[in-house]
């Protein structure tokens, strides 16, 4: 038998009140922690991570069941664990940055399309979440955010939308 692995953390019983959305792309996970612990002060969280992170619980492009299989999953996160209060985000290049930045789940999806035509679609595809919203987020208010990379490489979050903001 082997010795367990000790990780120095206590387990926290408390549930999580926030569930965050995100693109399963390694490369954005630390910015990721960073940007909701520095700015959003949010360090307990459920995590929902796939391709395409928001962009995965839109329809749009040829993905009609797929975005319907993860909001399903997404409500079922919110109602079992009392999900109050979801961060969903999106990811890409600023209108600057590298197309290499493009959410990898777009570019699959449109193909065809610039990355100016993609970071439009990813604003409609956030408008069109927002009014069907009780499908994936039930009564959590949401806030939707695009992690873009710039000329430089740096990351920076984007808010599109917040419930309550003016």
């Amino acid at each position: 038998m082997t010795r367990p692995l000790a990780t120095g953390t206590s387990w926290n019983p408390a549930r999580p009140r926030v569930l965050v959305v995100a693109c399963s792309d390694g490369r954005l996970q630390e910015a990721t922690d960073e940007f909701l612990a520095r700015h959003l002060n949010i360090t307990h969280y459920d995590r929902l991570y796939v391709p395409g992170g928001a962009g995965a619980l839109s329809p749009s492009g040829r993905d009609f069941d797929r975005a319907h299989r993860v909001q399903k999953e997404c409500r079922y996160l919110v109602e079992l664990h009392g999900v109050e209060r979801l961060i969903a985000l999106f990811h890409g290049p600023s209108p600057d940055g590298p197309a290499e930045a493009l959410c990898a789940d777009y570019r699959r999806k449109f193909g065809w399309a610039t990355v100016d035509e993609l970071r439009k679609q990813q604003e409609q595809d956030a408008r069109d979440l927002l009014r069907f919203r009780w499908e994936w987020a039930h009564r959590a208010s949401v806030s939707v955010y695009r992690c873009e990379v710039d000329a430089a490489g740096q990351l920076n979050f984007v808010l599109l939308h917040k419930d309550g903001a003016s």
